[in-house]
């Protein structure tokens, strides 16, 4: 599962990267439901922190949390933890992994995208990026409702156009996003206590117990 995840992942956004200019839309069903290809340099809705270091110490931790993923999988599967809740980790240690690779490597295996274009290449002499500083590739999107006006009455928002859902994700972020819920929709089935196990009664007795009384 998690190498499907991969796969699906990093097939979309190398072909989003090559095929379609940087802010470029794309209709897939309909109005409301869109491929469009942005860049995070960041964590999650573009957050950033720290200029070039900031995106170095953003990676390492990434990094580190794919690390500790490893090992907590291994853990929980040599334990025999509920199989739920092992699929659920394994899909947000897919979703890590996923975003991993853009940071560590996409800045290398690929030149820089463009309003307007030119398109992306891949593999080119030199990459937009060095190492450890790749943006993550963004293109899902899904605006249910569209630049609606708000109430004039309503305080604050009265009168602004409004859009949900907003956020621009990848196939990674989708990821992390179902097996985090799940954990948390069905954390009572996951971590049902087991029942204890019966221990044998010891019984006392002030008798003695000799040879003969074992015969008789």
């Amino acid at each position: 599962m998690i190498l499907l995840v991969l796969l699906a992942d990093q097939a979309l956004k190398i072909w989003v990267k090559t095929s379609m200019f940087y802010h470029e839309e794309r209709m897939v069903l309909g109005t409301w439901f869109r491929l469009y290809f942005i860049e995070n340099e960041g964590m999650a809705y573009g957050w950033k922190f720290g200029g070039e270091w900031g995106k170095i110490l953003l990676t390492l931790f990434r990094l580190a949390a794919v690390l500790f993923g490893t090992w907590y999988l291994k853990r929980i599967v040599e334990q025999k933890y509920h199989s739920g809740f092992i699929f659920c980790a394994a899909l947000i240690y897919a979703g890590a992994l996923g975003n991993l690779i853009d940071s560590l490597f996409y800045g290398m295996l690929f030149t820089g995208s463009e309003i307007g274009g030119p398109l992306a290449t891949m593999f080119p002499e030199k990459g937009y990026a060095g190492f450890l500083h790749g943006h993550v590739v963004d293109m899902l999107y899904f605006p249910l409702v569209d630049n609606q006006v708000m109430p004039s009455w309503l305080p604050f928002i009265g009168g602004k156009p409004f859009t949900f859902f907003q956020p621009i994700f990848n196939i990674a972020d989708a990821s992390i996003s179902v097996g985090i819920f799940t954990i948390l929709l069905l954390q009572k089935r996951f971590f049902r206590p087991q029942p204890a196990a019966a221990h044998p009664t010891t019984v006392e007795t002030n008798t003695s117990i000799s040879d003969e009384s074992q015969v008789s």
